[in-house]
């Protein structure tokens, strides 16, 4: 008898088929979708799957924003996120995300099993790969951003900060695993907010506030 429906989300197709294959080995588990984006997995998963695991990076997006997008949709199902990366921005835009798991795709079938059933059932799952990495990133007050400016949202000021910093669009998108757009996005109505015309003015208050 199934008690796991899963969808496989990816946009590489060799390591999704592979993975259909290997979890068709399981007991209880069946795949009852699959998906090569993020436009896909917004109509293939449906209230009837209870795990996704959901590649990071899509072909047309981020699976960070497919993950928050599909729970504000669906919040009964599971997420669990597959990547090729360990650092620590990516396991922690998931997280905020609401994924329930971070593997890494490297992971054996063992490991893969254990992490699915784990978030099936409503555990956290750090693979082995990241979770020491994970709780010293936790533990550690680096991740942490001044609260300051109020106005904004914890979202515009880790932008801001990243602002500050000197790293361009391209390079926090990457580092948040938002698109360019959302980031855009974000920047203008954080100009809004703050009263300023430009970039330029925006890293100087910000700055005078002690970010970047």
């Amino acid at each position: 008898m199934t008690d796991i429906r899963v969808a496989v989300v990816d946009d590489h197709p060799v390591f999704r088929l592979g993975m259909v294959a290997l979890l068709s080995t399981l007991d209880g588990i069946e795949v009852v979708a699959e998906a090569s984006s993020a436009a896909e997995a917004a109509t293939a998963v449906t209230g009837d799957v209870d795990v996704v695991l959901m590649d990071i990076e899509l072909g047309d997006g981020s699976g960070v924003e497919a993950t928050r997008d599909l729970l504000a949709r669906l919040p009964a199902v599971r997420v669990l996120m597959v990547t090729m990366h360990e650092d620590d921005d990516a396991l922690l835009a998931s997280v905020r995300a609401g994924a329930r798991g971070y593997l890494v795709k490297g992971a054996g079938p063992e490991e893969v099993e254990r992490a699915l059933r784990a978030v099936a059932h409503g555990d956290l799952f750090l693979g082995a790969a990241v979770a020491e990495r994970a709780m010293g990133f936790l533990a550690s007050p680096r991740g942490a951003v001044p609260a300051v400016f109020p106005e904004l949202t914890d979202r515009e000021r880790e932008i801001l900060d990243l602002v500050a910093a000197g790293h361009d669009t391209a390079t926090i998108s990457r580092r948040l695993i938002l698109s360019p757009k959302t980031v855009r996005n974000h920047t203008s109505n954080i100009l809004t907010k703050l009263g300023v015309p430009d970039r330029s003015a925006a890293i100087v208050r910000a700055r005078e506030a002690g970010l970047g």
